[in-house]
């Protein structure tokens, strides 16, 4: 589905580079990002560049004393918080202090909702990613991505999918069997509709040989929930990523039976991969920030700027390397493509597998 910007975000972006005042500074620094089998994965060109120190001032030439708010859309614990969070902790050296706040419901889109309505503000960002472009979909949400101005894409993280401790599953092969005897009966609690979780229990019926359109999924505003739904029995797996379980998996309180990463991945080396298991599939989700729709140019720059540095710092290495998040950092026109192909390639998706 073709989503057009609103007038506001047209004029004062356009196409990559268009309608700009003189050539438009580019940060990109990526780390590889395995190729998702059916949503996301991208070919970028990387380049050095020289921005170290630069974004607060910046910044702060641009907005003045004014304080930056990051809107995690989504209730406090999962992704988007952790990410906003993490963030405010990493721009404390480079610019003070910032506020985070929650705006939970519908994958992030009752957040969107709210935050295209503050046009031409540049202290107001909000995080995001794949889960509330496939929630735009799914909720036929009158706004999507292309209401506000891309900024950095900075992380991805890989799903996982477990059951609670004491559950009769012990491995991919018997959860394969049950959903291939029953897949209505196989029920799966994860967040919100349209997000990674739900396209990633679509791709697993799917290689499975079972239809999509017939999973029992029970979708849940933040992973705090979804878990509380598993823990209780009421749903056979649960899905999350990789970093909103951990803790959980470590503690014994679930079990891991496999992650959606192309490999295994150091945090859970004991954890087999999907396709190591017999089933090809693979998915990653990604997170990034964007600004409101109308801000100036100079502005955008200055944002991107100041997010490019904060992802330089220790505490955000640290914070990485704690969340087992991979660095996946895109900025300027690239990203601005990178969201429109992300949009596309969601919706087909959601139409292959009955979920659109």
């Amino acid at each position: 589905m073709e989503r057009r910007r609103s007038t506001a975000a047209a004029d004062d972006q356009g196409e990559p580079g268009a309608g700009r005042a003189g050539p438009r500074r580019r940060w990109y620094r990526f780390a590889p990002l395995a190729v998702a089998a059916v949503v996301t994965g991208a070919v970028v060109v990387t380049a050095p560049v020289d921005t170290a120190g630069s974004g607060g001032s910046a910044l702060r030439d641009v907005i003045g004393e004014r304080q930056l708010r990051i809107m995690a859309p989504a209730a406090p614990g999962g992704g988007w918080d952790q990410t906003s969070r993490e963030m405010q902790g990493a721009l404390r050296e480079l610019v003070g202090r910032t506020e985070v706040y929650n705006v939970a419901g519908a994958g992030g889109t009752i957040g969107l909702s709210q935050f295209v309505r503050r046009t031409a503000d540049p202290t107001e960002l909000m995080t995001t990613g794949l889960i509330m472009v496939g929630a735009v979909e799914a909720n036929g949400s009158p706004h999507s991505l292309a209401d506000t101005t891309p900024l950095v894409r900075l992380t991805t993280d890989y799903q996982v999918v477990v059951v609670a401790a004491g559950s009769p599953l012990t491995d991919v092969a018997g959860l394969v069997s049950a959903m291939r005897a029953d897949i209505a009966a196989v029920s799966i609690s994860g967040g919100s509709a349209g997000g990674a979780e739900q396209i990633l229990a679509g791709l697993l019926a799917k290689a499975v040989g079972a239809d999509p359109a017939k999973v029992s999924y029970v979708a849940h505003s933040g992973g705090g929930e979804a878990l509380t739904t598993l823990l209780s029995g009421r749903s056979t797996i649960g899905v999350s990523g990789v970093s909103e379980l951990q803790s959980q998996i470590e503690a014994g309180t679930v079990r891991a039976l496999a992650v959606s990463s192309p490999e295994r991945l150091p945090g859970l080396p004991d954890v087999p991969t999907l396709r190591e298991s017999g089933v090809d599939v693979e998915l990653q989700n990604w997170r990034g920030v964007v600004a409101p729709a109308g801000i100036s140019p100079e502005q955008e720059q200055a944002l991107e700027g100041l997010l490019v540095d904060m992802t330089r710092t220790d505490a955000w290495r640290e914070a990485l390397d704690r969340r087992g998040w991979g660095d996946a950092t895109l900025a300027g026109p690239e990203f601005e493509e990178f969201v429109r192909t992300e949009q596309d390639r969601v919706s087909r998706v959601l139409d292959e597998i009955g979920l659109g």
